[in-house]
């Protein structure tokens, strides 16, 4: 297993699927270990899956306050001198569009292009609200299965209080939700969001030195506020392109592998 040390000596390790131009990649949770990214549906580059500190194959850090989105920033650095690029292509899901953003900021010149999935907008100040994430879970009331998956996601319990973030459910879905069930160490995962000195005034300033373009991509039956924050979030980038798919949740690449691709490529083979 590829691995590399962070600057404060914490080994983290990430996984390498396919060939072609590299395309790091943060996943989200927060604190999930990179296994659920797969293969992003089959995306032609070489997908290096960075797994955070504290989940997946990555060693427990000696600082618990090392877990938190800002920090976890310089971890990305030290991957990319690791891996010699002068430049990268960057891609980061959910909870990992905080941590993207921030490297972003602080290093903008390192940055090629910026592919955000379904992007938590946590760290820009657009932090979800009850209302917002009532309307979500409100997509599809209508739908037979809406009260059994209601109920399960307010005692946050059961594989089936994941359905509010996939388009179709099938069994290759409820698998993949199933995995969020072992994929989130609890330190990792409540560390994420700890208290944090960085302001969004000080993201969005960070941003507004970043020339490289970015994606904003969100699925249409997504539960996640994502859906509701991204053309304001789209907004704060000197260059962004907001793609909304039909038919898809959180997960987009699980749900529409071909749609997603065709995004993705589409919008990358643009920036080479």
């Amino acid at each position: 297993m590829p691995s590399f040390l962070a600057h404060d000596g914490t080994e983290l390790a990430y996984h390498v699927h396919g060939t072609g131009e590299p395309l790091v990649c943060l996943p989200g949770g927060p604190g999930r270990a990179s296994r659920y990214l797969g293969d992003l549906g089959g995306l032609p580059r070489r997908l290096i899956l960075l797994d955070g500190r504290g989940t997946g194959d990555s060693a427990i850090p000696s600082d618990p306050g090392t877990y938190r989105w800002d920090r976890l920033a310089e971890d990305v650095e030290a991957l990319r001198e690791h891996l010699g690029l002068a430049r990268m292509d960057l891609l980061a899901h959910s909870a990992g569009a905080n941590v993207a953003v921030r490297y972003a900021g602080l290093h903008p010149a390192r940055v090629r292009s910026l592919c955000l999935v379904t992007p938590s907008s946590v760290a820009v100040g657009l932090p979800p609200t009850e209302e917002d994430w009532q309307a979500g879970l409100d997509l599809r009331k209508d739908e037979p299965w809406h009260p059994a998956a209601l109920a399960a996601f307010l005692a946050d319990e059961g594989v089936e209080r994941h359905r509010f973030f996939y388009g179709p459910w099938t069994e290759q879905t409820a698998a993949h939700a199933a995995g969020a069930e072992e994929e989130c160490p609890e330190a990792a995962a409540d560390g994420f969001y700890a208290p944090s000195p960085v302001t969004p005034e000080e993201v969005r300033a960070g941003l507004d030195t970043l020339d490289a373009p970015a994606l904003l991509l969100t699925g249409d039956l997504d539960a996640h506020p994502c859906r509701l924050s991204a053309p304001a979030f789209a907004a704060l980038f000197r260059d962004a392109t907001p793609v909304t798919l039909p038919g898809a949740g959180h997960f987009p690449w699980v749900d529409d592998p071909a749609a997603f691709v065709s995004a993705v490529s589409g919008f990358l083979d643009k920036v080479a």
